[in-house]
């Protein structure tokens, strides 16, 4: 019997495939044909060619070291990442290092997937990851796509590769947001993207539906507003279709499944995520639903701190807007904060930021330079959903040319200027003649250090709608709900086996 191996080039995975040729008598397999996820290093190739070469029928590298979450999202399942790139006890050391290889490594086989050789450039900015990486990415992209003997270089592509930290934008990464996915992920227990309901009557059985790329009717609903969201699948019309039309029941259940997730969402939003909408909204955007400045952000917070039904984590995130509003606060106020609302034991998950080099103690030293933000004024939208993550203003920017070299340098030649002449509506572009452009467009390639949000996957998907020249590809290390990222902000500062798991 033959056998097919589809593994990771380390020395784990390599001395198991040996093991299983070590001798002709023993060898399990009649023959490997081995792939490799990844680049195989010199030294791991040559164990291999040295020890049970003759068994190998074929070895090649295919080089998907990533995860493609989405049509326009890839994640790279890096173990303990957030902690591996931000903790203080990590910093400037080996196994910092070693993840930041890892992740340049991984983002290069998403290139060559996508048959692409960006233009790399980054956020500049107190911290060097966004730096490190950026170069790492640009020296492992020369290595991949070396062409011949004369180590000539393909010529890089109509593409761009931006590169950011994620204390880049920490507002959309506490905020409560009520578009579907990025709601339902953040207000109920969906793991592994799998939504768990009971279905309705006293004999009510428990269910699981999976949230996957392949629904097209999750697709077509999950960035909606969850206002929308409801309007569109209508109770009461689904509740007729079922009386008059019962041979659809198979048909409609997927409709059901959403229904049942909305209603969750709603449960969850008016019970109490209502009254902190207004609150966040006010705190991130520095004005009110009206236009109106908001000139005391401590009063807006103070309600908010003073209601006993929120919850510790809800506080905390209305604790951080308040200090990412005034760009840091005293350490007199942060000790008050802390103590009243007896967070003591998670104090962590608002101090920790500074590692992320977002100000959370207020000093001329640590003014953090914020990007300019555009113009949304005109843009319909609901009053407890105002914000717009910093993100999608980079990517319009990208693509119309306006992000200034100083703020966004390239490591190295730029790629041909981009034709970002304009924006059309998303409405106005029949499917055939969008797929069409994308097979000629250009693409946008933005990558986070330490996860992205739900919020920061739509946008995306809004901007390619929006922009005929470019497809947007949005990806991180991991994605990221606001409790798994306070809960990775407070580890920040716990020793390194505490965290990581000892095996990686």
């Amino acid at each position: 019997m033959k056998a097919i191996y589809f593994i990771t080039p380390t020395k784990k995975s390599v001395d198991g495939l040996i093991d299983d040729f070590i001798t002709k008598s023993s060898s399990r397999y009649k023959a490997a044909y081995v792939y490799f996820t990844d680049f195989c290093p010199d030294n791991l190739f040559n164990k291999i060619k040295s020890s049970c070469a003759k068994s190998i029928r074929r070895c090649k590298e295919i080089n998907i070291s990533f995860f493609p979450y989405e049509s326009q999202v890839f994640t790279l399942n890096v173990p303990d990442a957030f902690y591996r790139c931000y903790s203080p006890t990590l910093e400037k050391t080996k196994d910092n290092d070693a993840v930041m290889q890892v992740i340049a490594e991984q983002i290069v086989t998403l290139c060559a997937t996508l048959d692409e050789n960006p233009g790399v450039r980054y956020k500049s900015g107190p911290s060097d990851k966004a730096s490190k990486l950026a170069q790492l990415v640009e020296k492992n992209l020369e290595n991949y796509y070396k062409t011949d003997e004369k180590s000539q270089i393909k010529a890089k592509t109509h593409s761009q590769l931006i590169i950011i930290d994620r204390g880049f934008d920490p507002v959309s990464t506490v905020l409560h947001e009520l578009t579907f996915q990025a709601m339902a992920y953040d207000l109920l227990p969906i793991e592994n993207d799998t939504y768990k309901y009971k279905t309705e009557g006293p004999a009510g059985k428990e269910q699981e539906a999976i949230l996957e790329e392949d629904d097209e009717l999750w697709v077509k609903i999950r960035h909606k507003h969850i206002a929308d969201v409801i309007e569109y699948l209508s109770i009461s019309a689904l509740a007729q279709l079922m009386k008059k039309m019962p041979h659809y029941r198979k048909e409609i259940s997927r409709q059901v499944v959403y229904l049942n997730l909305a209603e969750d969402c709603m449960s969850k939003f008016k019970s109490n995520i209502e009254r902190l909408c207004k609150t966040e909204q006010d705190l991130a955007l520095g004005t009110d639903a009206e236009g109106q400045k908001v000139k005391d952000s401590m009063r807006v917070l103070l309600p908010v701190l003073l209601n006993k039904s929120h919850e510790s984590y809800d506080k905390i995130r209305a604790i951080l807007l308040y200090i990412f509003s005034t760009n840091g606060t005293t350490q007199e106020n942060l000790d008050k904060l802390i103590q009243n609302v007896q967070i003591e034991s998670d104090s962590d998950m608002i101090k920790n930021w500074k590692y992320l080099d977002v100000p959370v103690i207020s000093s001329s030293a640590a003014q953090q330079h914020k990007h300019p933000r555009r113009d949304r004024s005109s843009e319909e939208t609901f009053q407890l959903s105002r914000w717009t993550p910093i993100i999608k203003d980079v990517m319009e920017d990208a693509i119309e040319n306006k992000l200034d070299s100083k703020d966004w340098p390239y490591c190295s030649q730029c790629p041909p200027t981009w034709n970002g002449s304009g924006a059309v509506s998303a409405r106005q572009k029949p499917k055939a003649s969008y797929q069409d452009e994308r097979k000629s467009s250009a693409r946008l390639i933005i990558f986070v250090i330490g996860g992205i949000t739900y919020s920061e996957m739509r946008t995306a998907y809004e901007v390619s709608q929006a922009y005929k020249s470019c497809e947007v590809v949005i990806g991180s290390t991991h994605i990221s709900t606001p409790k798994r990222l306070l809960d990775e902000v407070k580890s920040l500062s716990k020793p390194k086996d505490m965290v990581c798991n000892k095996d990686e």
